[in-house]
């Protein structure tokens, strides 16, 4: 190896480990971002369930944006 390819391979090397991190940390927003959604779905679900038997009981329509 010449003294003048140790640049070249250093850039190879740096942009590798640029992209390697820069996929990594797109997988770990993605992951947050699923649970998040999953736990606003959960919610949405039980305030939805909530609502639905509290009008069952009191024989009132179900309105979510009151």
């Amino acid at each position: 190896m010449s003294l003048l390819s140790l640049p070249r391979t250093w850039a190879e090397r740096a942009a590798s480990r640029a992209q390697l991190t820069a996929r990594r940390n797109a997988m770990v927003a993605l992951t947050a971002c699923t649970q998040r959604r999953t736990e606003r779905e959960e919610v949405e679900r039980f305030l939805c369930e909530r609502a639905a038997a509290r009008a069952a009981r009191h024989d009132a329509p179900v309105s979510l944006h009151a």
